[in-house]
This record gives structure tokens, C-alpha cells and sequence, in this order.
């Protein structure tokens, strides 16, 4: 009997006895471990709460980065105030179908979103985190997309939301200028962030270059590193491993890809400059406990789809650690 990934997210959540039953999955592997960026690395293919879960266990992974939406949507709040989720580059026909078009809240949608985060009961947190861990998927890292915009009753909320649900960081994408302020919510909150980088190395905004995370670090112990290894490859021409190891204590989690040096593009698993056998290796040998996050960029392959070419980086990341 072939399953659907929706007919699979119903067995699995239409109640917890159903779910219980269900083999859970675990990609700790070697002391590693490996976890998917969600819903982005799903490109559009699982976007709701449910089909993410079902989506990562059908993948058998036991570990997420996710990011709030999916959240505040099993919260109650109105799909017309929710952001849309940024789907990852690439993806077959019927994902790049179902990716939403871009939404740019109005003011007064704003003004009524924060109302309801100020006011929403998060007595569903709660029940969000049993869901995915009765699944046997551990939400360890929670990102808030422009965390750096809000006001800092609703950053107080997101860093509560991520404590709630079990998460060990916070993740997010934002200038380096913002760092101070939110630093100060780490610490208020006693969780540590981690901020992505991309390929910007000349900025002195942007996460790019080893110095931006080292002045994020100094303004607050707090403030850590998301180290996206395929971006670092591609914007400094180097190995990221020295930087993985020099400051290993401050990083939330790596966003494991393939990109070529010189500004190279998102590639297949094992085709680019990336080391990521190395890297996975590394923390395996070093023992390091922060997630390997699986962010795949690259174009889908004609014939192939987004599930197949994700389940090729699980298993690449398995023949690393086995």
C-alpha cells in the first residue's frame, strides 16, 4: 500500500495511541546529530504543521530547525496574518506548484498579528511539542524570520515559544548592527542564537566573513553562530572546519550543502567544494552535540523530486558517520 505523505500525516496525527504505534525515527548517527531545516528545505513539497512531521519521519529524521509559522498556524491564528514561509531554490513541478506566492502583511495586518501574539493562550505550545515528540522529531532549534523588526513584547514571545517547545537556540537572519538588542534577549531568556550567514563578506551588515560573528559573539555571550558550511566555502574559499573548531561553543547548529568556491552555486551532495563528510566526521571525533541541519539547495535533477534528493543527503550523511 503506497502512501501519500498527507495520508501519513493523518495516521500519525489523528491521535496519540496511532501515533505511539508508529516506528520513530533516529538520525543520531555516530554521536551525530542530523536533523532538516523545515518546512524551507521541503521547497513548498510540506508547509503545514502536520505534513512537516510526516514529511521529516517518512525521511526518518529525528531532529528539526523550524521555523515559527507552522507554530502560530496549530496556535489559531488567522492564515492571512501568518508570513509565508520562504521555500527553498529549486524543487520539482508539484512543489514549485504549491509554493505560496510572497505576502507582504499590510500595517494594520501587523498591528493586528502582534495583538493576537500578545493575547494567544500558549497552552498549545505545549501540546505542539508532545505532537512532534511522539513522532520521535525533537524541535532543537525554532527561527523567527526578522525577529529584528518586532516590537520587544513579541521577541519576548518568540524566545518564550522556543523555550516552550524545547529548543536549545534560536535562530535568525538579521544585520549585525541588531545583534546587541537581541543579545540582551538571550540573555533575559537564557537561550542561546544563532545567526545565519550567507555570502556577503564585504558588509559590514552581513554574516559572511569570520569577524561578523566575531563581533556579534563580543557584544553578548549569548550570541552564537549558525554556520551555513556550504555558504562559508563559497564566500571565503576555505575549509570551514578551523572556524567549527575554534569556536565550536558558540555554535547553535550548521546548515550542511554543497557549493563550489568562488561565489559556486548550490551543487549535488559530493559534486562541489563543500567538505561535508569532513565536517560531519569532525563532530563526530570532537564529540560536538550541535545539530547537523540538512538545507538542500540545489536544482532538482529532471525525473527526481524534492523527497528523493533529500533522502540522497540522508543518506550521505549517514555513509559519513557509518
Amino acid at each position: 500500500m503506497n502512501l501519500t505523505r498527507r495520508d501519513f500525516s493523518r495516521l500519525a496525527l489523528a491521535a496519540a495511541p496511532a501515533a505511539r504505534l508508529l516506528a520513530k525515527p533516529n538520525s543520531v548517527w555516530d554521536g551525530v546529530q542530523v536533523g532538516i531545516n523545515a518546512p524551507y528545505s521541503y521547497h513548498g513539497a510540506a508547509n503545514t504543521y502536520d505534513e512537516v512531521l510526516a514529511a521529516t519521519v517518512e525521511l526518518g529524521l529525528s531532529a528539526v530547525e523550524l521555523r515559527s509559522q507552522p507554530v502560530e498556524q496549530y496556535m489559531g491564528v488567522s492564515n492571512d496574518l501568518i508570513p509565508v514561509v520562504p521555500a527553498g531554490p529549486g524543487g520539482g513541478r508539484a512543489a514549485q506548484q504549491k509554493k505560496a506566492p510572497p505576502r507582504t502583511l499590510t500595517d494594520a495586518q501587523r498591528q493586528e498579528l502582534r495583538k493576537w501574539r500578545l493575547s494567544a493562550s500558549t497552552e498549545k505550545i505545549g501540546a505542539f511539542r508532545k505532537m512532534y515528540e511522539d513522532g520521535g522529531v525533537k524541535i532543537q532549534i525554532m527561527k523567527v524570520d526578522q525577529i529584528h523588526t518586532l516590537s520587544d513584547e513579541e521577541i519576548d514571545y518568540f524566545f518564550e515559544m522556543a523555550r516552550r517547545l524545547g529548543a536549545q537556540a534560536l535562530s535568525c537572519e538579521i544585520p549585525l548592527s541588531q545583534t546587541r538588542r537581541l543579545g540582551s534577549f538571550g540573555e533575559k531568556h537564557k537561550l542561546m542564537i544563532g545567526y545565519h550567514g550567507h555570502v556577503d563578506i564585504t558588509s559590514p551588515e552581513a554574516f559572511g566573513a569570520p569577524r561578523s560573528w566575531e563581533t556579534a559573539m563580543s557584544y553578548n555571550k549569548w550570541n552564537g553562530i549558525n554556520l551555513d558550511i556550504g555558504h562559508f566555502v563559497a564566500a571565503n574559499n576555505t575549509s570551514p572546519i578551523p572556524f567549527m573548531m575554534k569556536y565550536h561553543d558558540r555554535i547553535t547548529h550548521i546548515h550542511v550543502k554543497d557549493r563550489g568556491k568562488n561565489l559556486g552555486p548550490a551543487v549535488a551532495w559530493g559534486t562541489g567544494d563543500t567538505p561535508i563528510r569532513e565536517v560531519l566526521q569532525t563532530m563526530s571525533k570532537e564529540k560536538y552535540k550541535f545539530q547537523a541541519t540538512i538545507e538542500m539547495e540545489h536544482k532538482i535533477p529532471e525525473g527526481s523530486d524534492t523527497m528523493a534528493e533529500l533522502r540522497k543527503c540522508v543518506d550521505y550523511c549517514k555513509s559519513a558517520l557509518s
